[in-house]
């Protein structure tokens, strides 16, 4: 591995047996910080997402789905049926050298294939185990298989999300299955540290609902503290105003008046009065959103929002437009970021695909970020490979 490719986790092996979206999304983030990700897929169909389209893309005999593409750069894909002695006799093998293992099998699958955590751990006591499910493993509803919407539903974002209180609405992404992976890879790596305290591995649970409640933030204290059950509200903050979306003249901008100088920095640069009745305060202006809403977009409909955004910069008042995802990787801000990699991957050649969301500075300032990348494996594309590597006796 070249320096450009090392990152902090360089010299960790990562056995993923995950599925869908959670677990591979936490290898993939694993990967993306230099750990060496070995993906074990079912042989013939391999992970569910390669049949998750459209859209496909590629020649009409080698289809890959962009799905796909999302979560698993920086891995190699092995085939085995976990179901054979054989095969299982490889990925033991490869269990012995690895730090770290992820799965997100429903509760008890692993167990009835004889490769429970007790086996695993026989094999390796240094091993991290990284089990994603989807309510959790134990409870009353323990076990149950976990979707991403419906766990959005169940774990309370879709009442949270929408135009109102009637109207609950998903988010435009996975997020409950995104969150799940990044929870997962952090409570790895923090696992990780502590095996190098202990030299013990350890089992890390997390799934989608508790990912989920995770990120519920202030709108749980507004409910365990204050007793107040958050509602969707459209886009408008439910406890700071005015904060969210506003029509202007030819379309719509963001604004964020987080405190009361920028409410006084808003009002100079609009002719605003700041202490008119109902206006004044924060809670005011919470408790009178709607005509708050109304004043505003009264005055933002004489501007259009190239203008409006301009004004808004010179008064120091947060503020930006709606970009599609088209604009979003056009945006130069978003490539200076490393956000747009490219990677050259088997079947489809050059493409381009989401960065890693990291970058790591030296103490000098220097960049030391990872800046090369692998594009997602073609299925079973390094099991050769692999096996010859675990036949040679190496460890890393």
């Amino acid at each position: 591995m070249s320096d450009t490719a090392r990152g902090p986790l360089s010299g960790t092996l990562v056995v993923d047996l995950s599925r869908a979206l959670a677990g591979p999304h936490a290898t993939m983030m694993l990967g993306d910080l230099g750990a060496r990700v070995v993906k074990v897929e079912a042989p013939g169909a391999g992970d569910d997402t390669r049949g998750w389209g459209p859209p496909f893309v590629g020649d009409a005999d080698r289809l890959e789905s962009t799905y796909f593409l999302s979560a698993n750069r920086n891995k190699e894909s092995i085939a085995l049926n976990l179901k054979a002695p054989d095969d299982r006799a490889v990925l033991i093998e490869l269990v012995q050298r690895a730090d770290v293992l992820v799965e997100n099998f429903r509760t008890g699958v692993l167990d009835r294939l004889g490769l429970g955590f007790d086996v695993l751990h026989e094999a390796n006591p240094r091993l991290v185990i990284l089990s994603i499910t989807g309510f959790g493993h134990d409870g009353p509803e323990g076990g149950r298989a976990g979707y991403d919407q419906i766990a959005q539903g169940e774990a309370g974002l879709m009442s949270l999300t929408g135009p109102g209180p009637d109207d609950p609405q998903k988010v435009g992404t996975p997020i409950a299955d995104l969150l799940a992976g990044m929870y997962g890879a952090y409570g790895a790596i923090a696992a990780l540290f502590e095996r190098g305290r202990t030299g013990a591995g350890t089992v890390v649970r997390t799934s989608l609902l508790a990912a989920t409640v995770g990120v519920h933030g202030f709108q749980s204290t507004r409910w365990t503290v204050a007793g107040e059950v958050g509602r969707g509200q459209g886009n408008h903050h439910a406890s700071i105003a005015p904060y969210g979306l506003f029509r202007c003249a030819d379309g719509s901008v963001q604004i964020a008046v987080g405190s009361e100088g920028l409410w006084q920095r808003f009002c100079a640069a609009f002719d605003i009065d700041p202490e008119m009745s109902g206006f004044a305060t924060n809670p005011e202006r919470v408790a009178h959103r709607e005509k708050l809403v109304g004043l505003i977009e009264d005055v933002f409909g004489r501007w259009p929002a190239a203008d409006l955004l301009v004004r808004l910069a010179e008064a120091g008042v947060p503020a930006g437009k709606v970009r599609t995802l088209d604009e979003v990787y056009a945006w130069e801000q978003t490539r200076s970021q490393g956000l747009l990699i490219e990677v050259d991957h088997d079947t489809l050649g050059r493409v381009q695909l989401a960065g890693p969301p990291l970058r790591f500075f030296d103490r000098d300032g220097r960049e030391v970020t990872r800046t090369e990348h692998t594009a997602p494996p073609t299925l079973d594309g390094a099991g050769a490979s692999v096996r010859a590597w675990l036949a040679g006796g190496e460890r890393r």
